[in-house]
């Protein structure tokens, strides 16, 4: 593989409504943002991911963009952003923006301009469809739920929103629309920004005879995935958006990308991919429901061990996923991925982990450095997220009582990861002097920086340990570029690997038990040096596997070796 700038960076992502509020409005800010880039230099962060900045209504959290070239009030200004950028830069640090280019709000220019002439020429900057026999064009249903079709005033149009209806889509067909969004995405590149997420993107392309699928579900209508799964051709759009933006600044890009054909992933983060990488949700989509998330299935340890495995070595020295165990989007990854048994520090530290130690670059969700959890409601009133109040009334639908469904909430709502950030036990957790805009999580009296901060044995402090190991100058280059090799398939709650440097034939050994029950592992090669372990015990280690050759595992308990030549 070529080696490239951002290889061997760790990234973090901040949620910025939720970060670091500066000003007592209940609303973290830029301002917030610049307050805390020393804490994120310690942490071991050389990539700041920031979920989108731009002004917006906030009917979809800032993913309803109402003018692309300006900062959202509530946010700062343009000032504190330049101010940002040029802090990163004095920490070594890079800035990556959210870019949201399938749809904006409607309450952009363009859409209104679209809306005062239905028939003009900004109603080709979306998708204004004529009704069949008086209905909507066709019968997909939107990822929020409901029509992805909206009528428009006094028309016989309607017009597309694969989200929610405030967030039209942008029809990508037009090639004035393309040069706009590529003018923009110059302009933040020019501006010092590394690069972007890119959203939803797979959604750009449409089939623009929009065909009637079978029906899904009781209300008649089909997934718009299908329609997004069906269709051919997406390729190009992203190659010219690379052409004419990414590859002239040098832009580190990270897709997010669902409904991939099986045999595109080379055309999408290969050597000369649309995007330097994307991130891996193959342990998310694992849970998925059929109908939503009140049919989901529990998650098996061997499968989710299995998919993480299988997606590891498709990649083998062909390209880079982005490796995460949360997002903006996601349930809390100590609530999700470990076990009840394992919900606790040594958990939260062997899933850190075997996450950050893949071959990928690995991506750390603001609060996972703390073990920050998923945050139990009272009521659907409580929640703000668009996403959770339309599945909640989807298993209200299904036949859920309201307790039922509340459970499915707090095990699946995007609002786990958006409670504010925890950073003390004081009020409102020193998030902000306000009302913050969604309530704590009340846990943050006990998990927060200012308890972990001096604590040698904290989720922080093992954090770091963990990071400073992968970006260690004498292991850096096994970290990064060695090869993934599964190890001890065939032991029950065991997640083991070897990342392998073939150049230096240097060998480390990860080691997890997610069981109950301690496990004794026997070693195919004698340990060099215990690099790493969660629970301290690294003379016990060492002493074992000198007298027996073998390692015994707590529950819960891993390990990371060194192996001898």
């Amino acid at each position: 593989m070529k080696k490239k700038w951002w290889h061997d960076k760790v990234a973090y992502q901040i949620y910025p409504k939720s970060f670091q509020d500066s000003n007592g409005d209940g609303i973290g800010d830029l301002r917030g943002i610049i307050s805390r880039l020393d804490y994120l230099k310690e942490l071991g962060i050389d990539i700041v991911w920031l979920s989108p900045i731009y002004k917006s209504p906030f009917v979809d959290q800032g993913y309803d963009i109402s003018d692309y070239y300006n900062i959202a009030e509530e946010f700062g200004t343009m000032e504190e952003f330049d101010e940002l950028l040029a802090e990163a830069k004095k920490r070594e640090m890079y800035i990556v923006m959210d870019l949201v280019v399938n749809h904006c709000s409607d309450q952009h220019e363009w859409f209104r301009k679209a809306l005062a002439d239905p028939d003009g020429e900004y109603a080709d900057y979306f998708y204004f469809v004529k009704g069949k026999d008086g209905k909507a064009p066709s019968n997909y249903r939107s990822y929020f739920g409901g029509s992805t079709w909206e009528k428009v005033p006094n028309s016989d149009k309607y017009y597309l929103h694969m989200f929610a209806k405030e967030q039209p889509d942008l029809n990508w067909e037009n090639p004035v629309v393309r040069q706009k969004i590529y003018e923009m995405v110059n302009w933040w590149l020019d501006k010092g920004v590394a690069g972007f997420r890119i959203d939803a993107i797979i959604n750009i392309k449409k089939d623009i005879n929009f065909p009637s699928f079978e029906p899904d579900g009781p209300d008649g209508l089909a997934t718009c995935i299908k329609m997004v799964e069906a269709v051919n051709g997406v390729g190009d759009f992203l190659e010219e958006l690379k052409h004419e933006t990414f590859e002239k600044h040098d832009a580190f890009t990270v897709g997010e990308v669902f409904n991939m054909k099986e045999d595109e992933l080379l055309e999408f983060i290969g050597e000369d991919g649309h995007f330097s990488t994307m991130f891996d949700f193959s342990a998310h989509v694992l849970t998925f429901g059929e109908h939503g998330w009140y049919d989901q299935k529990p998650l098996r340890f061997e499968e989710w061990r299995k998919v993480i495995f299988d997606s590891q070595q498709e990649l083998q020295g062909k390209c880079f996923k982005a490796n995460i165990i949360e997002n903006h989007d996601e349930p809390r990854g100590a609530t999700h991925y470990l076990p009840e048994h394992a919900r606790n520090d040594a958990g939260k530290k062997m899933l850190g982990t075997v996450s950050v130690l893949l071959r990928g670059i690995p991506f750390i969700y603001q609060g996972q450095e703390i073990g920050m959890t998923n945050c139990k409601r009272n009521d659907i009133s409580e929640y703000d997220d668009i996403s959770t109040i339309d599945q909640y009334q989807e298993a209200l639908r299904a036949g859920l009582s309201e307790e039922e469904a509340l459970k499915c909430c707090y095990e699946n709502s995007r609002d786990n990861a958006r409670t504010p950030m925890q950073w003390s036990d004081g009020k409102n957790g020193g998030f902000t002097d306000g009302t913050p805009w969604l309530a704590m999580n009340p846990n943050y009296m006990e998990i927060n920086v200012a308890a972990q901060e001096h604590k040698a044995d904290s989720v922080l402090a093992y954090y770091r340990k963990l990071i400073a190991l992968r970006k260690a100058k004498e292991y850096k280059d096994t970290f990064t570029y060695g090869i993934f090799k599964p190890k001890y398939e065939n032991a029950e709650d065991i997640f083991a690997f070897e990342r392998v440097n073939e150049e230096s034939g240097q060998k480390l050994l990860i080691l997890a038990n997610f069981g109950t029950e301690e496990h004794t592992i026997t070693l195919e090669q004698r340990i060099a040096k215990v690099l790493l372990t969660n629970e301290g015990r690294q003379e016990a280690i060492n002493a074992e596997a000198a007298l027996n050759g073998t390692i015994t595992l707590d529950s819960c308990e891993t390990v990371v070796l060194e192996l001898e030549k």
